[in-house]
């Protein structure tokens, strides 16, 4: 039986810290997974960053409220699950993910939490576990199940390379050159392909190139 492992940031929705910039003018949060791969150290810029400019949750809910997925990911994630189970697995918090999953048919998403105080300001971040990606598809395996796992930045090439089968979709060129042995696609019907996924009847409209 097969269960397909998602990314979720980058695959099926904008970077959401880098939406935050582009909404907030704040560029010194446009920094992701795909340019440090410490993520701790990554974390503790960012709640520095909002803390300093006086953005807690209260001020953030609006700007997140109108954030959307991707062109193409509600489809591409009701053909997969027509056909297989399927978990997004992901580096963002819950606190942050919910307009975001409601857009997306509320598929299944495991995640982290943000310690938000009473006053709305966000003090700290609670991971699930450390390298969750990696060690959810490891004891998705053991339970005998074939897994898929499609990602596009540093933090996810752990869970690439313990699933039976590890792609990239659209990553950064960092990541294509230190990550060769995986597959890499840009377009959702390409990857329902590898997937042994049938296709949608209409065809998503590919990228423009040059």
């Amino acid at each position: 039986m097969k269960l397909i492992c998602l990314d979720m940031e980058g695959v099926l929705t904008p970077e959401i810290w880098i939406e935050l910039a582009k909404r907030t003018g704040i560029d010194d949060l446009r920094r992701t997974t795909r340019d440090e791969p410490d993520y701790d150290a990554l974390m503790k810029e960012r709640l520095g960053i909002l803390d300093r400019n006086g953005l807690g949750m209260e001020a953030l809910r609006p700007v997140i409220d109108g954030f959307e997925p991707l062109p193409g990911a509600r489809r591409f994630l009701d053909a997969v699950r027509a056909s297989y189970q399927l978990v997004i697995l992901s580096d963002t918090f819950y606190e942050f993910s919910g307009p975001l999953m409601e857009k997306l048919g509320w598929p299944t998403l495991f995640c982290h939490r943000l310690e938000v105080g009473a006053s709305g300001r966000i003090r700290d971040y609670r991971l699930r576990l450390a390298d969750h990606k990696r060690l959810t598809v490891q004891a998705f395996r053991r339970l005998n199940y074939v897994v898929d796992a499609v990602g596009d930045s540093y933090n996810d090439t752990g869970m690439l390379g313990e699933a039976d089968s590890g792609f990239l979709f659209r990553p950064p060129p960092n990541v294509v050159e230190e990550f060769p042995q995986f597959p890499m696609f840009t377009e959702y019907d390409d990857l329902l392909e590898a997937f042994g996924v049938e296709r949608p009847a209409v065809r998503e409209p590919r990228l423009a190139t040059g």
